[in-house]
């Protein structure tokens, strides 16, 4: 295998597998029975390659897999032995307990990984994988995993051309990792880490977008959530402990609303719409749920928290330097106090959570004191949200009225045009829209007569339509 700068090289029995693979792939060429192959994405276009059978425990897992790129934090020291030495025994053991581990956290046995090994115990092996000449595992690094634990002797791989790069492993790797049968999908955050790689690497974000089938909108968002978490991650760190990208990795759906939010609000007012982005943050670092997120404004804090809150969580750092907002590289002034304030609790919250987490890994005093940081920062925030619920479900109230006759008046909007183009093509059925208006009328009039009941001082719009109303009735 030709070798590129930056890449992990080649393991120490690389010779041996090239030989045998050799070999095999000559006994397939020259046997008469059925020959298996494998379509991939070659270098842009589809290759047609050579399946064989190959000793599963002969095989190298793929230190560079996509699959586990954000799991390999989990223990420190054994991520930079892989950096170090991926081919040792401790980094290709490392390999294979994260892929059988939960992406969330790698401490857990994965409920997918045992439903893999149990359908390859049932009916055997269905999809080839993919192996380099030296016995790399390209694809099928979680299949080998499962295979290993069965005792199967062997796995069906299909191998590629003899000139491939690290480069070609990376993109076939995706382009196999990304196709629809695919039975294990990347985790969220190793899908974040793929298309911020293949950006970063020169490709156009339309073009990875489409690789992953998703809209190019949707590919900037998840840019976004990724340097907003980099940005998490960095805010953590105590010095000695900091929170991890796997550490988010059950957060996607409110990781996703909190970009939607934010981008909203940053056409009006992009401090509020900063403001707003830290108090979501934080709740999401407390782990509170989506309908809880969505209940937090700009003004949630001034409104619900700030009173709410000790003394020691509601100091606000001296004024900060201008920042550049996450995900779009563009610089904005320094944090107005209350962003300022809410970036401090944020930070704070943070900090806890990374020591929590630690556990037995730092003093007993620094976790206890970080411990009831955490639970004090969230019982306040537990009992703000209570009224900020109650507030939005009367919001909610006041404006259900409105919101309904608004959507009547789009969709009346739309019959115009309908009704534009039915009459053109001369299909308008003119009867069912004279008794349609007939209950359009009925309706008007209930709605008038509801008015009267309970508005006692009419706007204009009302006025209109119950003068319109009386003059039916004329």
């Amino acid at each position: 295998m030709i070798k590129n700068d930056g890449d992990f090289g080649v393991p120490p029995h690389a010779a041996k597998n090239r030989e045998v693979v050799e070999q095999r792939l000559k006994d397939v060429a020259v046997g008469t029975g059925l020959q298996e192959t494998l379509t991939i994405e070659w270098r842009t276009k589809p290759q047609v390659v050579q399946v064989i059978d190959m000793p599963v425990d002969s095989l190298y897992y793929n230190p560079g897999t996509h699959r586990i790129r954000a799991q390999r934090s989990y223990d420190p020291h054994l991520d930079r032995r892989l950096d170090e030495d991926p081919w040792s025994d401790d980094s290709q053991e490392y390999l294979e307990h994260l892929l059988q581990a939960e992406p969330s956290d790698p401490s857990k046995r994965d409920k997918d990984f045992e439903a893999l090994k149990q359908s390859l115990a049932d009916f055997k092996q269905n999809e080839p994988g993919l192996i380099t000449r030296e016995g790399i595992l390209v694809n099928g690094n979680t299949r080998a995993a499962a295979l290993r634990e069965l005792g199967v002797e062997n796995i069906r791989v299909a191998v590629l051309p003899d000139s491939c790069t690290w480069a070609d492993i990376n993109r076939v790797e995706l382009s196999l990792q990304l196709r629809h049968d695919t039975r294990r999908p990347y985790s969220y955050i190793n899908r974040l880490l793929t298309i911020d790689e293949q950006v970063e690497s020169g490709r156009p974000l339309k073009e990875v977008a489409r690789d992953f089938r998703i809209r190019e909108s949707t590919a900037e968002q998840d840019l976004w959530v990724l340097s907003c978490l980099r940005d998490l991650s960095d805010r953590s760190s105590t010095g000695d402990v900091q929170l991890r990208l796997l550490d988010f990795e059950d957060a996607q759906e409110r990781l996703r609303e909190v970009h939607r939010a934010y981008a909203k609000e940053s056409k009006a007012d992009v401090q509020k719409a900063e403001l707003l982005k830290e108090n979501r943050l934080a709740a999401i670092v407390m782990n509170f749920s989506k309908t809880d997120v969505r209940l937090i404004e700009a003004d949630f804090r001034g409104r619900y928290l700030e009173h709410r809150l000790p003394d020691e969580l509601k100091t606000a750092p001296d004024a900060a330097p201008a920042r550049v907002i996450p995900g779009i590289n563009r610089a904005v002034k320094a944090d107005v106090p209350q962003v300022a304030a809410a970036r401090a609790f944020t930070d704070s919250v943070l900090r806890a959570k990374a020591v929590v987490r630690a556990k037995e890994k730092v003093p007993s005093a620094q976790l206890d004191a970080a411990t009831s940081v955490f639970e004090v920062a969230h019982k306040a925030v537990e009992d703000a949200l209570e009224p900020a619920g109650k507030d939005a479900r009367v919001r909610k109230r006041k404006q259900a009225a409105p919101d309904r006759l608004n959507d009547a008046c789009q969709d009346i909007e739309q019959c115009i045009t309908d009704m534009v183009l039915a009459s053109a093509s001369r299909s308008l059925d003119e009867e069912a829209l004279d008794e349609a208006v007939l209950k359009l009328k009925a309706t008007l009039k209930k709605l008038a007569q509801a008015t009267a009941q309970t508005i006692e001082v009419p706007g204009e719009g009302v006025e209109w339509l119950r003068d319109a109303v009386r003059q039916g009735q004329a």
